[in-house]
């Protein structure tokens, strides 16, 4: 009971002192507000992002495999080294199918580009969009990666083998070329071809920055893709593999695409293989980067912050020169001024950790409003890292006006004026 009465004294004597030089105080703690707005602001933003790229990637389906000429997404241009390697073929579709006992099914996906097609623009009676992808899929494409349709249905094995011309389009497409709630049945135009629509995709989950490109894509059979695009060859293969054997199926394609490929035994692979949880790892790599450039960063405004509060507590041990020898004299222990100075120390800091928190939780909500493609939550974790981050600067910087305070003699502390 005693140490918390002391305690709590402590810390008002720390808010009286906060209070008598309000300015003052006010400068030194901007640091801390700061760095903690900086720290917990990003952790929030990426925190919300990794959330939706997580999503994202979980569609696609944890036993899946995927098969990619380059080592990226195939809707982007490949680098310089990329593009020097041979196109995967589609033919591998079925000897992988055959011949990797952990594989249970391949589909094929052609990703169509502007390079082969020239500009990708759709096209319905009134309405036009050019915020649109286009891809074939073969039959089985839903059955290893299923997607929730809105309205309408899929394009059947049968349309699929015979190359109908149908479509499904992604709902951000649909809502900008048939604002009138009524794309099935109709017919719209892409990259030149005309496509009648059978159905609508349900919005997909997550996604970069809360977008997610399937909402604009335009899914037509491969079987058409590849014979109004025979250049293209952005093609993707995902393997589903079977129950608790994707790894071995992995290590299988792997051999197996070497062999195809010729590939010498000593050179890396010319092929990408990889799986959802081998990118999202790779993507958290790069959003920790972000998150300790941020650190960094932010830790400058600590560092102001913290020599503002060590300068502040200094001069506040100046000016209660005399109380702290009086203190000493009634019998006050080294450790107990040790302590009150700490805990003044801390409590500056800790206000400061406690605006720097409420500006990042309101700078969060504004960022989620004004953007709200960009997910955008507050993650305990934060909340806690930003309040330890601060209790912890006030710790390192007090330390040494604390013991400067403890070591005063109190017979020369009494004599000060």
């Amino acid at each position: 009971m005693k140490l918390q009465l002391h305690a709590g004294e402590s810390v008002r004597m720390a808010l009286d002192a906060l209070w008598s030089h309000r300015v003052r105080s006010g400068l030194t703690i901007l640091g801390i507000v700061v760095g903690i707005t900086t720290v917990v602001t990003v952790g929030s933003l990426t925190s919300g992002l990794r959330a939706g790229i997580v999503t994202f990637f979980s569609e696609f389906g944890t036993d899946n495999i995927f098969l990619n000429r380059f080592s990226r997404d195939p809707n982007t241009p490949g680098s310089m080294k990329e593009l020097k390697r041979k196109p995967i073929k589609p033919e591998y579709a079925g000897i992988i199918r055959r011949t990797v006992r952990g594989v249970e099914d391949v589909s094929t996906v052609i990703y169509i580009t502007s390079e082969t097609s020239g500009a990708i623009t759709a096209k319905a009676p009134g309405f036009e969009t050019d915020n649109v992808l286009l891809a074939g899929y073969s039959s089985n494409a839903f059955s290893i990666q299923p997607r929730e349709v809105k309205a309408g249905r899929l394009f059947t094995p049968e349309e699929a083998d015979r190359g109908v011309r149908v479509c499904v389009m992604g709902p951000l497409v649909a809502e900008a070329l048939f604002p009138d709630g009524r794309p099935l049945g109709r017919t719209v135009s892409v990259a030149g071809g005309e496509y009648t629509v059978v159905g609508v995709f349900a919005e997909a989950k997550g996604g970069f920055f809360g977008q997610n490109q399937l909402d604009l894509q335009i899914a037509i059979p491969y079987r058409v893709a590849a014979q109004r695009f025979p250049t293209e060859d952005r093609l993707v293969l995902v393997a589903k593999a079977r129950p608790g054997m994707r790894d071995e199926a992995y290590d299988e394609i792997r051999n197996l695409l070497r062999r195809l490929r010729n590939t010498p035994t000593d050179a890396e692979d010319d092929f990408g293989l990889s799986t959802a949880d081998q990118i999202i790892k790779r993507l958290d790599g790069i959003l920790g980067l972000v998150v300790l450039v941020s650190v960094a960063l932010s830790s400058l405004g600590l560092l102001v912050g913290g020599i503002g509060v060590m300068n502040i507590m200094l001069v506040s041990v100046t000016e209660r020169t005399r109380e702290i020898g009086v203190r000493k004299a009634v019998g006050a222990r080294r450790r107990d001024i040790v302590a009150q100075f700490l805990l003044e120390a801390v409590t500056l800091t800790g206000l400061g950790g406690l605006l720097g928190i409420l500006a990042s939780v309101v700078l969060t909500m504004v960022i989620g409003i004004l953007v709200p493609a960009l997910p955008a939550t507050v993650p305990g974790w934060a909340l806690g890292l930003g309040f330890g981050v601060s209790v912890g600067t006030g710790l390192f910087f007090g330390t040494w006006p604390a013991m400067k305070a403890a070591s005063l003699d109190p017979v020369e502390a009494l004599r000060y004026e």
